[in-house]
């Protein structure tokens, strides 16, 4: 493992009650580079982010995260070190911004009993909350939030324990227009502001894609199609090869668009 080695599969094999998930799925993330998993439903996104999040084991292969291979480390002291971003955050409790975002110190949904966070720790939060644009928001509770709110305050929960590692899960889901704007915005100042930082972005649509994106996996049926550098990676041939379908990719002032290339049909008038 280099020094600068964030994350690395080795032809990881993922059988699921006898259905092969994955087959030979192997890549290798730096500090600092942020990638897209991209792939149609189905093809295996969210089964590598769980072995990259060590929520999973390889059936086959070998998973390193931080250096330490699953299935020969603690898990739970290497799931501490890992940022995991979910829009779908299981919380039932009204929490204020301030303590979702503690709630990252100790890797737990809710608030742990009896668990006092420390004034260094406070302070800390605050300013992540500052940073992610909820400065005025921090005593907010949470069914009171919108969901682009949610979304910077679960990325802010996520970066508390100052983790060389983030993963997103879908983080634009639900957000209109103007909330996932706003949260692609905020990536790209993140990524600009911690230029170590390593992330992971799950998604299949191209507009939700930070400008600061430097690297992209494409994915069909469990397998890599390609991976590597992003713009040799989103290319109209190999996405329209991964999606089964012919797709034209465009990238225009360094945000993505994906859009079919048959001809428009236009409808004609006919006046009554």
């Amino acid at each position: 493992m280099t020094a600068r080695e964030v994350l690395r599969l080795e032809q990881v094999n993922f059988v699921r009650e006898g259905r092969a998930i994955l087959s030979d799925v192997s890549f290798t993330i730096g500090a600092g580079e942020h990638w897209a998993l991209i792939g149609p439903n189905g093809a295996g996104k969210s089964t590598i982010l769980s072995f990259c999040g060590a929520e999973r084991h390889p059936t086959r292969g070998a998973v390193y995260v931080l250096g330490q291979q699953l299935g020969r480390v603690e898990i739970r002291k290497l799931r501490e070190q890992i940022g995991h971003v979910n829009p779908r955050h299981p919380l039932r409790s009204p929490l204020t911004v301030r303590e979702v975002v503690l709630t990252g110190a100790t890797g737990t949904t809710e608030l742990m009993m009896g668990w006092q966070a420390d004034s260094a720790l406070v302070a800390r939060a605050d300013a992540l909350i500052h940073t992610l644009g909820l400065g005025d928001r921090s005593e907010a509770r949470w069914p009171t939030m919108s969901q682009g709110e949610r979304g910077r305050a679960l990325i802010a929960r996520a970066l508390l324990p100052d983790p060389p590692l983030l993963l997103l899960d879908e983080p634009s889901t639900g957000l209109d227009v103007a909330a996932r704007e706003q949260l692609l915005a905020t990536l790209d100042d993140l990524h600009d502001s911690h230029p170590e930082l390593a992330t992971v972005l799950v998604t299949h649509h191209f507009e939700e894609l930070p400008e600061t994106t430097t690297h992209a996996m494409l994915l069909r049926d469990g397998a890599v199609l390609a991976a590597g550098d992003v713009a040799e990676t989103l290319t109209t041939e190999l996405v329209s090869q991964s999606f089964d379908y012919p797709i034209a990719i465009e990238r225009t002032a360094g945000r993505w668009l994906a859009r079919t290339p048959r001809a428009r049909v236009h409808s004609h008038e006919h006046s009554a």
